[in-house]
């Protein structure tokens, strides 16, 4: 077969060295070329859509040979390619090289937008949909939109109730692997994410970033109705709620609805009579850890909420912020009947019971 005549076939790339061990192998659809003839056969496929290799489990079709063997994997749970450094393995030897980007940092790809940088590449495209807008993914149930197909399949089981993530531990189930994985840490009592301010450790990334806030005393997120500002979107979500009254969770033992659903959880305890949290140190028991936490203060003394005014110091946040009132003079709690306005809600209260007859002037 002569040079020439392998260029009109579409074999070789026309320009391309002769010289047999610089070959290559062109494709005449998209002019591609490969250094062995096997992959361009197989790349053909993807103009094609030819698939001829079946998998005998579940009849899934693919390619080229190598696809369908590492398919083979999710049946089999085969993981051959192990990391070296945390003995983690993977069916897929790309997915262990991406893998190991995490033990050296290593991001080689970056948005020419913003310059953000990822150890994946999908990784890469799916972030650019943020600056395009773009969202390909579409939920035939509701409408939503998503810019990745993992979102996508993550949002839906919102709507079946799917958990495929358990707890070995516990029996805890997830709608995600990360949300599992974090859970896990609760278990081992692992906190890898620390905070080079002060120290203190979490469970997880995004609680460290949050944490920090409190450092740099940032709060990104603004309530539109009254300006009031808040370090975490979720936070400003339930703020909302303070001004459209929507109070979306509701016992189903009396009735009584809430904005959070930790609100409810904590409610429904009143009902069960459970106090799952103990101090160790007296015995007494809580419904609620944050009471926990300013009970214990009462045997160690601990006044961490002070005064940058006076100086004067209290065990509980809002102790601290019902006395700066006496500094700025500020009434929050107005009276609807004579306009009369107190500093507490406890003051106001017992000045209405003037107006109900209840209580007579001192």
């Amino acid at each position: 077969m002569s040079y020439v005549r392998n260029v009109k076939d579409g074999l070789f790339c026309e320009g391309m060295s002769i010289k047999r061990e610089k070959l290559s192998y062109c494709c005449d659809i998209c002019k591609k070329s490969f250094s062995r003839r096997g992959n361009l056969t197989t790349h053909k496929r993807s103009h094609t859509g030819e698939k001829p290799y079946h998998c005998d489990i579940c009849g899934k079709t693919f390619p080229a040979f190598s696809n369908l063997t590492t398919h083979k994997r999710s049946h089999t749970g085969e993981k051959p390619y192990r990391c070296n450094i945390c003995g983690i393995s993977f069916s897929r030897i790309n997915t262990l090289t991406t893998h190991k980007h995490i033990h050296t940092g290593e991001k080689p790809y970056h948005c020419d937008i913003c310059g953000k940088s990822f150890s994946q590449k999908c990784n890469l495209t799916i972030h650019k949909r943020l600056h395009t807008g773009e969202k390909r993914y579409h939920c035939d149930i509701c409408g939503k939109s998503f810019s990745g197909s993992n979102d996508l399949t993550t949002h839906k089981r919102i709507h079946t109730g799917e958990k495929p993530y358990h707890c070995n531990i516990c029996g805890k189930s997830f709608t995600q692997k990360g949300s599992l994985t974090i859970h896990k840490r609760l278990h081992t009592g692992e906190k890898q994410y620390h905070c080079d301010i002060c120290g203190k450790s979490f469970t997880q990334k995004g609680s460290l970033t949050i944490h920090k806030r409190l450092h740099t005393g940032e709060k990104q997120y603004h309530c539109d109705i009254c300006g009031k500002s808040f370090t975490q979107k979720s936070s400003l979500t339930i703020h909302k709620r303070l001004h459209t009254g929507e109070k979306q969770y509701h016992c189903d033992i009396c009735g009584k609805s809430f904005i959070q659903k930790g609100s409810l959880t904590i409610h429904k305890r009143l009902h069960t009579g459970e106090k799952q949290n103990h101090c160790d140190i007296c015995g007494e028991s809580f419904t609620q850890k944050g009471h926990l936490t300013t009970h214990i203060r009462l045997h160690t003394g601990e006044k961490p909420y002070h005064c940058d005014i006076c100086g004067k110091s209290f065990t509980q946040k809002c102790n601290l912020a019902t006395h700066t009132r006496i500094h700025t003079g500020e009434k929050p709690y107005h009276c609807d009947i004579c306009d009369r306005s107190f500093a507490l809600n406890d003051t106001l209260t017992k000045h209405k019971l003037i107006h109900t007859g209840e209580e007579t002037h001192p």
